[in-house]
């Protein structure tokens, strides 16, 4: 067993998610390699705009819908994420649950309409992944609110007569009817086997859905389960470790008995490592480069739910428990202010017309010489906003 220290910790993580000195283009896939998430749909090109050197308005677009070597869909806590394509099975057949209670834990919000029709977890993925082929079929792509109405329609036909007014009844949630709820809480399952992804918008309607087959124009990659599992596992540990079973089990978003199954699955391939008292694991392999990590240095303007962010352990990242809720929020989180590796404060943008603010909420006095770095960082952004200029307002 190794021991070893918050900041050396800190300085992995940041080491492998490229926080350091920024990357050639080229590498964007090495990049994405430990999945972006894209909530609010900018943020996954801001957080490659903070990784890789000259980074442009189309760096994804790019390679999602022209090579086509990234691929977006629903995968991690049911979030739309960014991972190389080849990656694929990693990011669904890594998820994907191998059990009714997994499949509930993951529409866990959909318990009472899985009652009402006395229908399983898994049924209702079976059925909807079913109107999924039948529906997308024809090649097209539709915005997710038009697809969970045709998708209801269609399982509507399946259902006994008995139960189809209730299933085209307002449930409260928004507009939605019972059955319209039910298969969008299914799709996020559905998006597991690998079915469907997110497509090029048009206008005002950003992404579409559609089947993954006719945006690839090929088949999608495949991988063994429990492999495809064991490769999830090693991603969470290459880039967020040291850590644990139930880390694990938060980063992913998956039940804790899944989680614990499929830790199990590299069992031999990773060592312990004591921190401030706690026993974590780390991929052995990875024991000299945890050893041997240097701090970030310079600022860096992480965008919300980057992948920096995503740690299982928040106090390793934030020591200060009262700023934990300004940070990681129940909706709406804030970008944050990276300096020397370490959170010095918060930002917001407010975009109006070509011009857009930054609201720097900073966490301790910034001299003079970050303020310079933080406004470097900020003119980056602009054309990833699609802006001419970029104000600071602290």
């Amino acid at each position: 067993m190794i021991d070893v220290s918050r900041e050396q910790i800190l300085a992995f993580r940041q080491a492998r998610q490229h926080l350091g000195e920024r990357v050639a283009p080229d590498r964007l896939l090495e990049v994405a390699a430990m999945g972006l998430q894209n909530t609010p749909p900018t943020s996954a090109l801001l957080a490659v705009g903070a990784r890789l050197r000259d980074c442009a308005p189309d760096t994804l677009d790019e390679a999602l819908y022209g090579r086509k070597d990234l691929l977006q869909f629903w995968s991690l806590r049911a979030a739309p994420y960014i991972v190389p394509t080849d990656d694929t099975p990693v990011f669904t057949t890594g998820l994907l649950p191998d059990d009714e209670a997994s499949c509930l834990y993951l529409m866990r919000g959909a318990a009472d309409h899985l009652r009402r029709f006395g229908m399983s977890a898994t049924q209702s993925v079976e059925v909807t992944a079913a109107a999924v082929a039948v529906v997308l079929g024809d090649g097209s792509a539709l915005p997710k609110d038009d697809l969970g109405v045709r998708l209801a329609d269609h399982v509507a036909l399946v259902l006994p007569a008995r139960l189809r007014p209730l299933w085209d009844e307002p449930d409260g949630l928004r507009s939605n009817t019972y059955g319209q709820s039910l298969v969008r809480y299914a799709l996020s399952v559905v998006s597991l086997r690998g079915l469907i992804c997110v497509a090029p918008g048009e206008g005002a309607r950003a992404s579409r859905i559609m089947l993954t087959e006719v945006l690839l124009g090929r088949s999608v990659p495949s991988m063994a389960a429990e492999e495809a599992r064991a490769e999830l596992v090693r991603r969470y540990l290459r880039f967020h470790g040291p850590g644990n079973a139930r880390g694990f089990s938060e980063w992913a978003g998956v039940a804790p008995a899944f989680a614990r199954a499929s830790w199990d699955l590299v069992a031999d391939e990773v060592m312990a490592v004591a921190v401030l008292g706690r026993t974590l694991s780390l991929l052995a392999r990875d024991a000299e480069a945890l050893l041997t990590a240097r701090p970030a240095r310079g600022v860096r303007l992480l965008p919300p739910h980057d992948p920096f962010l995503a740690q299982h352990d928040k106090i390793t990242l934030a020591p200060d428990k009262g700023l934990h809720h300004r940070i990681w929020r129940f909706v709406g989180n804030p970008g944050v202010l990276l300096v020397d590796g370490e959170v010095a404060g918060v930002w917001r943008p407010q975009k109006r017309g070509n011009r857009l603010t930054l609201n720097v909420e900073p966490f301790r006095d910034l001299s003079e010489r970050v303020r310079a770095l933080i406004e470097q960082e900020a003119r980056l952004l602009g054309p990833l906003r699609g802006v001419r200029s970029v104000d600071l307002a602290y």
